[in-house]
């Protein structure tokens, strides 16, 4: 009589046991499903960026150290430093940056995630928040996809864009380039001009106000008018005073009346041209509103020197205002600001756990595993008592059961 083959032997006795395998595919079906659905739901929100082309070396480096303290192994830090010694890539530096400890130390205190996730300590936030974020780059683009998963659907959105806000101002506030050390040079240069044309404007009006001088040049010539309007009117009651001495004598009354006229002349013209003094601080008098023709001269020295530096500082400011402007202007296209590709939306359907690929592997691993155990079974029934590998796993099996014995509350 030929030998039953293996696989129809097999085939019986699973058969012969058909019942336990039905009461292990229900119980196990029903396990999975059940615990397929106390596993909390997870939902994925994604951002795609593409890093500035043009980067400036130190401001990443700061950036990248900044906060390494959370994490951060040998291997990212052989790649930073590869970065900024020229044999790495923007988007691998992007990426460190993305992963680093300031960064997710803001988001932490942002979304108070040491409460969401209940972690007594911080560093275990931050390790939690790690598994939840995916960061990965696309070698031939270079686009970074931020992914991250979280069980509140509008909380990953808002994680994933909190991370494109806080790598922005990580790369402004960490800016240090040579467009943002100008600024900061003409903007403290520019309140000292300030200051220096405000000094000049009050030195100026000061020197104005205790000598009535508003424009030399424009008060020299109106004196000069003046004054030569009123010396010739007192050479024509001259020559007619002299008519009318011939004509009615020194005692008339038009002659009289002609003398005060020339007197009164005399009188306006001494006024302006002022006292013959020689020296350099000529006052004025409280019934005079305008410096005299002969203190004009000496007055226009410092007047023309206070004034030219009046006029020189406010050109100065007017130059340092333009260049500040322009500096700001090269300040901003300096930092370096991601471009968002695809922004984070709101997941419409959970990302974890998939339900039904669980349950059927879980249904399908406890079938295998009773499979396993039958024919395990199966087998050691066959092997002859007298064997001495099988004695020898009694043996153990004996040598074990009384060492459990000996356990306090172990039963057998």
């Amino acid at each position: 009589m030929s030998e039953t083959p293996v696989w129809v032997h097999n085939g019986e006795i699973l058969w012969q046991h058909r019942r336990l395998l039905m009461r292990v595919f229900l119980v196990a079906a029903t396990c999975s499903l059940v615990l397929a659905f106390l596993i909390p739901k997870r939902y994925t929100s994604t951002a795609m960026i593409m890093p500035p082309a043009n980067a400036n070396s130190s401001s990443v480096m700061i950036a990248a150290l900044a906060g390494r303290a959370l994490g951060g192994g040998s291997n990212s830090f052989s790649n930073l430093a590869g970065t900024l010694l020229g044999t790495g890539n923007t988007t691998a530096l992007y990426i460190d940056l993305i992963k680093s400890g300031t960064i997710s130390g803001h988001l932490i205190e942002r979304f108070d995630l040491q409460k969401v996730y209940d972690k007594r300590y911080r560093i275990d936030t931050a390790k939690t928040l790690a598994r939840r974020t995916s960061v990965t780059e696309d070698k031939k683009s270079g686009v970074i996809t931020i992914t991250v998963q979280d069980s509140d659907r509008i909380r990953a959105r808002d994680l994933a864009q909190g991370y494109l806000d806080e790598l922005n101002l990580l790369l402004t506030h960490t800016s240090t380039t040579s467009a943002h050390q100008e600024r900061v040079f003409i903007e403290r240069r520019l309140q000292n001009a300030h200051a220096d044309l405000i000094r000049a404007q009050q030195e100026l009006s000061n020197f104005s106000s205790s000598h009535t001088t508003i424009d030399i040049k424009e008060q020299t010539r109106a004196m000069v008018d003046a004054m030569a309007r009123v010396q010739a009117e007192l050479i024509a009651e001259q020559s007619s005073l002299s008519s009318l001495r011939q004509i009615y004598g020194d005692q008339n009354i038009r002659v009289k009346s002609a003398e005060s006229r020339i007197g009164s002349l005399q009188q306006k013209l001494n006024s302006i041209a002022g006292p013959s003094s020689s020296g350099v601080d000529v006052p004025v008098s409280s019934d005079q509103p305008y410096p005299a023709l002969r203190s004009l001269p000496q007055l226009a020295v410092p007047y023309a020197e206070l004034y030219r530096n009046l006029r020189i500082q406010e050109t100065l400011f007017e130059l340092l205002t333009q260049q500040y402007e322009l500096s700001r202007i090269e300040e901003a296209k300096d930092v370096p600001v991601v471009s968002v590709i695809d922004a984070p939306g709101i997941a419409e359907k959970k990302s974890f756990p998939p339900r039904t690929l669980l349950v059927l592997a879980l249904t399908a691993v406890s079938l295998l595993l009773t499979v396993a155990l039958l024919l395990i079974r199966d087998r050691w029934e066959q092997i002859p008592a007298e064997t001495a590998q099988k004695v020898f796993l009694q043996q153990i099996a004996a040598s074990a059961n009384r060492t459990l014995h000996r356990i306090p509350g172990v039963r057998r």
